[in-house]
C-alpha cells in the first residue's frame, strides 16, 4: 500500500521589499512606547510618518532624532478616532514615501478607577480611543497595506493579569485581541501579517504617572524577570513582527511582560 504525503506548499514568493523602500505609519509615535518603535522601525531603514495627537513639540523631538541618526520621518497630527483624519494621516504616508508597509498603532488612553466609581464619561473617552481609534487605524491599514506589509495593534497584559481598577481599561483593550484575527483572517491572499503586541508593566511616562516608589516598586518584581519593561523591549517586539524574520507570525497576541500571566 502506498502512502501518499501532503506536497508542502511552495515558499510565498512575495517577501517584504527591502527595508530602504518601505515606509511605517506609527500612530502615538511621539512619546513612551510609541517613540521607541519610532525610533527602533527608523533604525531598521523604515521611513517612519510619527503620528500624534498633541504634543507637537514630542513629534518634533523624534522627527529631529531620527533624521539625525540618518533616517527619513515626518510628523502629522490626527485624532485615530477621527476616520477622515486617519485617512488624511495615511493619504500623507503615501505622498511622502510612495506607500505603506507597517502600520502600528500604538495610540491609547487609560484610566484607572473601581468599576463602582469610574466617571462614564473617562470610559467614553478611552473607549474612543482605544476600541474605535484601533479600528479606524485598522481599517485603513487593511486598505492601504502593501504586499508584504504588516499591521500591529496594543492590547495590555492586565487582560490575562486581571489587576483590580483596570476594568474598563482591559475590556478596551480586550477588544484590540477580538480583533487580531479576525482582520488577519479577512486579508487572506495579501500577504500581511496581523498581530498585537500586549505589554506588561513598562516604565513610560503614561504608567509611572500617579504610582508611588513603592507600588513601581512592587509591580517591578512582579515578573520573574524582577524588572519593569522599557519601551525599547516592546519597540523590539514591534521590529520583529514587522520584519523578514517576523513573516509567519500572524494573527496572535504576543504578551511582552517578562513572564506574567
Amino acid at each position: 500500500m502506498t502512502t501518499h504525503h501532503a506536497t508542502p506548499k511552495p515558499t510565498p514568493t512575495s517577501t517584504p521589499p527591502p527595508a530602504a523602500g518601505r515606509a511605517a505609519v506609527v500612530t502615538g509615535g511621539s512619546r513612551g512606547i510609541g517613540r521607541a518603535v519610532s525610533l527602533q522601525l527608523a533604525l531598521d531603514g523604515l521611513a517612519v510618518v510619527v503620528n500624534y495627537a498633541r504634543d507637537a513639540a514630542a513629534a518634533e523631538k523624534t522627527v529631529a532624532a531620527i533624521t539625525a541618526a540618518g533616517g527619513r520621518a515626518v510628523g502629522v497630527q490626527a485624532d485615530v478616532a477621527d476616520e477622515h483624519a486617519v485617512a488624511a494621516l495615511f493619504d500623507r504616508a503615501e505622498q511622502e514615501y510612495g506607500g505603506v508597509d507597517a502600520v502600528v498603532n500604538c495610540a491609547g488612553r487609560l484610566a484607572l478607577s473601581p468599576i463602582a466609581d469610574l466617571d462614564l464619561a473617562a470610559l467614553d473617552a478611552m473607549h474612543r480611543t482605544n476600541i474605535r481609534g484601533t479600528f479606524v487605524v485598522a481599517q485603513q491599514a487593511a486598505r492601504r497595506l502593501r504586499a508584504g506589509g504588516s499591521f500591529v495593534g496594543f492590547s495590555t497584559s492586565v487582560v490575562g493579569t486581571r489587576f483590580p481598577a483596570y476594568g474598563a481599561y482591559a475590556a478596551s483593550k480586550a477588544a484590540v485581541e477580538a480583533l487580531t484575527l479576525i482582520l488577519a483572517r479577512e486579508l487572506r491572499g495579501r500577504d500581511i501579517t496581523v498581530n498585537t503586541v500586549a505589554p506588561g508593566p513598562t516604565a513610560t511616562d503614561l504608567f509611572l504617572e500617579g504610582k508611588t516608589p513603592e507600588q513601581i516598586d512592587q509591580l517591578a518584581k512582579t515578573p520573574p524577570l524582577e524588572r519593569l519593561g522599557t519601551p525599547e523591549d516592546i519597540a523590539q517586539v514591534v521590529a520583529f513582527l514587522t520584519g523578514p524574520a517576523g513573516r509567519w507570525v500572524n494573527g496572535q497576541v504576543l504578551r511582552a511582560n517578562g513572564g506574567l500571566v
